[in-house]
Formats: structure tokens, sequence, C-alpha cells
């Protein structure tokens, strides 16, 4: 089985959790925001399904082109010759999402076994992935 979905506006890195004064651990609201998104998402296309055994992740974050820069370089952005070496971390984009979809697209994200997240720049931006079931017996290299 294979799902995609496409979470709308800028990708949001998991953030780290933050400590009250008084010893009170709590998850930023951004990071708790993007992943009620990314769960709404989900299972507004999907429902109850889940994936079982072992699962590759694609993970692809479409960045903002920068409104400051010059045509050259939106152009070179746009055809992904300039990559965007800039926040959020590649990690924390991956992090945010496979966290987000604990419970909903698989059991645990312990099943995650094959993974992969890229950043480019896109006209829109948004977050796209892909979750497959790797086939029993298949080798994934």
């Amino acid at each position: 089985m294979k799902i995609k979905i496409t979470i709308p506006g800028r990708p949001v890195g998991k953030q780290r959790p933050r400590v009250t004064k008084r010893g009170i651990t709590y998850t930023p609201k951004k990071t708790a925001e993007y992943e009620k998104l990314i769960q709404y998402t989900y299972m507004s296309r999907y429902g109850s399904k889940r994936l079982t055994g072992a699962i590759r992740a694609v993970i692809t974050a479409y960045m903002y082109i920068p409104k400051s820069e010059s045509k050259k370089r939106k152009r070179l952005m746009a055809a992904n010759k300039l990559l965007p070496c800039k926040m959020p971390d590649w990690d924390n984009i991956g992090k945010i999402i496979t966290d987000a979809l604990n419970g909903l697209a698989y059991e645990d994200d312990k099943q995650i076994v094959d993974a992969r997240v890229i950043k480019l720049y896109g006209g829109q931006p948004r977050v796209e992935v892909e979750l497959e079931e790797i086939e029993y017996g298949k080798t994934i290299i």
C-alpha cells in the first residue's frame, strides 16, 4: 500500500520541547499546530488506514522563493539549480512529519526503515509525503 499527502504552507521543523521556570515541559505552539495540520490532512484523505510492516518514507519540502531575490536567482531556485541551505533543518522536517503520523499512518515510526528528506524551492510552499510498505523479502538498497 502507498500513501501520498500534501501539507500546504511553509515547511516547519520540529522544535525542542520547552521547560517553564517551574519545570513543566511543553510542546511549542508552532510545532503543535503544524502536527495537527499534518494529522488533519492525513485523516481527511485516508481516515483510519494504516501501513503495516516495514515502511519507506520520502518527504519533499518545497520552500518559499524569497521575493527579495534577483530574477536570475529566482530562476535558478525554480529550476532546482540553487538549493535551500536554510532553516528548517532536514532532520527536523522529517521528525515533525513522522511524529505527527505516529498512530495514524502506522503504529509507530520505528517501522520506518528507509527514509529520505529533500528540500527544494517551489512556487507554492508545501511538504509532500510518500509512505509505502516495503514488500517482504525485497531489498531496499
